[in-house]
């Protein structure tokens, strides 16, 4: 028995009984319905002619409510991978942009209306330096392979609950619920290291080297995610023009 074999029959499988319960139902009641009828008319060939019709009518029923749990299934598998398709970027999987405002305002209001949470926490926006020149010079395929490599990089940075998304094809933006500036700091550096300890190649094993900046704002009262993006991207050209060791200082 193959492996794709084995996959195929557990997915079945679970069909296969729901279809069979459902089967044996309505041969039940048909069975009782010829039994009913059976008294009235106590007839042997009666009887067995409406037993058949009985066994009859399970079989195709079976098939019926196979066919119906199979379709049921593939619709709501269609229906995921469509509402994951409509949330997600294509090429690295995280947030899209009017998911991460909206998951982003929500996560906001939910903190401050909890007493239990600090509603304080902290949007970042990462920009990849010069990723056009990338794609002019080696091609969008390795552009966006490039990006997929930092995405993995940045959620090997973070915490479980922190939000991750494609902003814009060089910008990524990073929510930390409940943090605050210091520990943002640390994890920028985090990725900051971990991006210069990475050796990015194209084709041919050519080398790609790679600059990251990184900005970020104090959410606080704000609950507006524009606000909050721009206020982050500024804090991360300043810290272009500053240098890395003022990164701390440059929370707007």
């Amino acid at each position: 028995m193959t492996l794709q074999f084995r996959c195929r029959q557990a997915v079945i499988a679970p069909h296969i009984k729901k279809a069979t319960l459902r089967a044996l139902a309505s041969a039940t009641g048909a069975t009782v319905v010829v039994w009913a009828l059976s008294l009235l008319v106590p007839e042997p060939p009666f009887w067995v002619e409406l037993t058949a019709v009985a066994l009859i009518s399970a079989a195709l029923t079976f098939r019926f409510q196979l066919a119906i749990c199979l379709r049921n299934d593939a619709l709501r598998d269609t229906q995921k991978e469509l509402q994951y398709a409509l949330r997600h970027d294509p090429v690295t999987g995280t947030l899209r942009a009017s998911e991460f405002a909206n998951s982003v305002e929500q996560a906001i209001d939910r903190r401050r209306v909890s007493s239990a949470e600090n509603p304080d926490g902290v949007m970042l926006v990462l920009n990849v330096g010069n990723f056009d020149e990338i794609g002019r010079r080696y091609g969008p395929q390795w552009a966006d392979t490039l990006l997929q490599s930092i995405v993995r990089i940045v959620h090997s940075s973070l915490r479980y609950g922190d939000l991750v998304a494609r902003l814009a094809s060089d910008e990524l933006g990073i929510y930390l619920p409940g943090t605050t500036t210091e520990n943002a700091s640390d994890i920028c550096e985090r990725i900051r290291a971990r991006v210069q300890e990475t050796t990015f190649t194209a084709g041919q094993e050519r080398q790609i080297s790679v600059t990251v900046r990184l900005g970020g704002t104090r959410v606080e009262d704000q609950a507006d995610f524009q606000a909050l993006r721009e206020a982050a991207n500024r804090a991360a050209l300043a810290e272009e023009e500053a240098g890395p060791p003022l990164f701390r200082e440059l929370f707007s």
